[in-house]
């Protein structure tokens, strides 16, 4: 084994294999935009909603003004994929409401039917200009039964998360 110390990794595989998982939630997203949710897929999609390019409606940012949580269930229509996000209308308060979301926003995919999850890291700009990574976490509490917004998807500013594309495995969670 080679002693020298491991050098600069020129070619940011970190950024490759992120750009990799966002293309399995693009693939993903064409299949149902194609030929609809199967079985009991559905997905938790985590993004930004500040994020440049995300447009969605100003009473959704006023309450996520950070990151917001949607599921692509039961109530979702023209769903529409393009090289640079997604666009769909969901029902809010029985109000379709349209949205658009750059792939880049993205911090979070999910399908609880199967257990499936991924983490993106995202980079947004600091106060000082510079670069900032901030992280979020993947769960699913099957013990309780639970597969709500709230008790699937977690993020605090104060977390720690990873900042790291990552496959989340969930087998740990299932009852024996």
């Amino acid at each position: 084994m080679n002693d020298e110390p491991i050098s600069t990794d020129y070619m940011n595989y970190n950024e490759i294999v992120e750009q990799a998982l966002k293309g399995v939630v693009r693939e993903s997203l064409e299949r149902v935009a194609e030929n609809g949710l199967p079985g009991d897929h559905h997905f938790y999609i985590s993004f930004l909603s500040g994020y440049p390019g995300v447009i969605m409606p100003e009473s959704l940012r006023a309450r996520y003004p950070e990151e917001i949580t949607i599921v692509l269930q039961h109530e979702f229509w023209d769903l529409e994929i393009t090289d640079i996000g997604f666009s769909v209308m969901l029902s809010f308060n029985n109000n379709r409401e349209f949205l658009n979301v750059p792939w880049m926003a993205i911090t979070g995919f999910a399908d609880p039917s199967v257990q499936f999850g991924l983490q993106f890291k995202t980079i947004e700009e600091s106060e000082d200009g510079g670069l900032a990574s901030s992280g979020m976490s993947v769960e699913f509490d099957e013990a309780s039964g639970q597969d709500d917004n709230a008790s699937y998807m977690s993020q605090s500013e104060d977390d720690e998360a990873p900042v790291s594309a990552d496959v989340v495995e969930l087998d740990h969670f299932r009852k024996k």
